[in-house]
């Protein structure tokens, strides 16, 4: 089933009645909305004046929604998951744990080649040659020690928004359209953490990241090869001609239809989000030795 992504930026009160979700106006000209809380994948909170019920909070955990909170920009800032989010979690936890340094390796070797190659796909697409990228993904080593990610993210920021944006810089904190990219990644993060949780595993442990400030390393590890399907957005946004990259209605509508964008993967169409949740499952494969293959997918 294709989960929904709802998003809330004006001042409703969320609740919930009969397993339903429902939206209540607070202007009085609306009737309330519902929606079945097990057709939820993930909810956005954008709006200092939403309120929810707690049962409904509960009710939306339980069911393994990623809850998303923005800030005072509107970008998002808080995610809340659930801490129990498969039946034989603390055995998976377990193995999770044990894996080894070789094979966590050989999985970032695997979620490197899948990024650049889609990279690749996405900058052929727009008219680019990408001969050095598909060369160095083919080149990519147990752990990534050349640091071939890096090249080739050089080689990529430089090239994607050539003809619209001259001497574009790719960072957190750089010119627009950096916040479209940042938010949109946000999205991704809470997907992939989401199913995650979902197999079974601890987003914080991560298969190359490692950062101690950082709560959700390998959702980052894994979201890699899934991040040119957000730049294909972005890229399709400025392309369009927008003449200011602020974080409008209509841009935030397009950036929270990431979750059921089309991607390739093993010869079939999927929706990103029931793709991502293959993704985590066969990652999970591989921890237990059952599978030695990521499967990841196929820009198109």
């Amino acid at each position: 089933m294709i989960k929904r992504t709802l998003y809330f930026g004006s001042d409703v009160y969320l609740n919930t009645r009969q397993e339903q979700l429902q939206v209540n106006y607070n202007d009085g000209l609306r009737p309330p909305v519902t929606v079945p809380i097990e057709d939820v994948g993930v909810v956005m909170i954008d709006h200092a004046q939403v309120t929810y019920s707690q049962t409904l909070l509960s009710k939306l955990i339980r069911n393994n929604v990623a809850f998303i909170t923005c800030n005072e920009k509107h970008m998002p800032q808080g995610l809340i998951l659930n801490l129990d989010g498969n039946h034989i979690q603390s055995e998976r936890f377990k193995i999770q744990i044990s894996a080894s340094l070789p094979l966590k390796k050989n999985l970032w070797q695997q979620t490197i080649k899948a990024k650049i190659l889609n990279q690749a796909r996405l900058l052929e697409k727009n008219g680019f040659s990408v001969d050095n990228l598909n060369y160095w993904a083919g080149k990519v080593k147990s752990g990534d020690p050349e640091n071939l990610e890096g090249r080739a993210a050089a080689f990529y920021w430089k090239q994607i928004f050539e003809n619209y944006i001259p001497n574009f810089l790719r960072g957190r904190y750089e010119l627009e359209p950096n916040n479209l990219l940042n938010y949109g990644y946000a999205i991704l993060r809470a997907i992939i953490a989401r199913n995650l949780v979902g197999s079974g595993m601890m987003p914080t442990l991560g298969i190359h990241h490692k950062n101690k400030y950082n709560a959700y390393c390998l959702a980052d590890d894994i979201m890699e090869p899934y991040r040119p399907f957000v730049d294909q957005v972005v890229l399709e946004l400025v392309k369009s001609g927008l003449e200011e990259f602020e974080l409008t209605k209509e841009v935030k509508k397009s950036l929270l239809k990431i979750p059921v964008i089309d991607v390739e993967m093993e010869g079939r169409l999927s929706p990103l989000m029931v793709a991502s949740a293959k993704t985590t499952s066969s990652l999970f494969k591989c921890f237990e030795g059952e599978s030695r293959k990521m499967v990841y997918p196929d820009l198109v």
